[in-house]
């Protein structure tokens, strides 16, 4: 009698916190992956640089970093989120990474998020990702334009850019 044995897949798959697929595509790329993961009242993004031991994180940034330049508005709004991305590019820099791929995880791609918000940051402070245009957020959007206190987000956005691209 033959005896069936039962594959049991890995427990991120089993739990539905990692694409496998996704990821090896990603990772065949050879290149640095900008890591992008959104809270209830935070946004992440890492660098992430492949090792078969395990992946390595180069630079890190949330937008509690924010706190330390005066941002006094929710961090997890789309302003704060390409601010996060400004901060993010200016870490790579000091650390000689020019360019990376976009790596969202398991989150929904929507066009203009607070994801998107972070690409565009990232690509404006000088790191190199493939990308589309018209799934970036508009600059109104980004400036915090469209939010009910749009002068005081307004002016906090382009005060902390400047602060970030002096350094």
């Amino acid at each position: 009698m033959k005896k069936h044995i039962k594959i049991v897949p890995h427990r991120r798959k089993r739990e539905g916190d990692t694409d496998y697929r996704r990821r090896l595509k990603l990772l065949k790329s050879e290149k640095l992956r900008l890591v992008v993961r959104k809270y209830n009242r935070n946004t992440i993004a890492q660098l992430v640089e492949y090792h078969e031991g395990g992946d390595k994180v180069l630079a890190t940034v949330s937008t509690r970093a924010l706190l330390k330049y005066n941002w006094k508005h929710s961090r997890s709004n789309i302003p704060a989120a390409y601010l996060l991305g400004l901060l993010l590019a200016k870490k790579a820099n000091e650390k000689n990474c020019k360019e990376a791929i976009l790596d969202l995880g398991l989150h929904t791609s929507t066009k203009g998020s607070r994801l998107y918000a972070v690409l565009k940051g990232a690509v404006d402070g000088g790191l190199k990702i493939p990308h589309d245009k018209e799934i970036l957020p508009n600059n109104e959007r980004l400036t915090g334009m469209h939010t009910k206190n749009k002068e005081e987000i307004s002016k906090s956005v382009s005060q902390i850019r400047e602060k970030i691209m002096k350094g």
